[in-house]
């Protein structure tokens, strides 16, 4: 299983071909995204209708919740990184997410991540 960043999906909603057939070769049944990455495609949303579409399609992905230890380990990477290297909340959430499964993080946006202690990133 890979985490999918946010960043990930919202190239497949620019219809980034390269994304798009990574995903394909990945198999969306080994995809999961971080309960904070629906809050952001959500904040993203135009309209009422990209709302529903981008709910729709979460649908059919793993969503993982922020659960007791994700958000402490999230708090401690702000608190680690957030002065020395700019990280964001919602991307400690997503670190942590991964970390705490296992799993590595499939993302376009290396340089917010590669500090991080314990965090595999993915590449094709």
């Amino acid at each position: 299983m890979i985490l999918c960043d946010t960043n990930i999906l919202i190239e497949i909603y620019r219809d980034n071909a390269t994304i798009i057939q990574s995903i394909k070769l990945l198999g969306q049944e080994n995809l999961a995204v971080p309960d904070v990455t629906c809050a952001e495609l959500f904040f993203g949303a135009r309209n009422k209708i990209e709302l529903q579409a981008i709910s729709k399609d979460l649908e059919s992905l793993q969503v993982l919740p922020v659960n007791t230890f994700i958000s402490s380990l999230a708090v401690k990477l702000v608190k680690d990184y957030s002065l020395s290297h700019k990280l964001t909340l919602p991307d400690s959430i997503i670190g942590a997410t991964a970390i705490y499964h296992g799993l590595k993080l499939y993302t376009l946006n290396v340089k917010d991540f590669k500090f991080i202690e314990g965090l595999e990133l993915f590449s094709l």
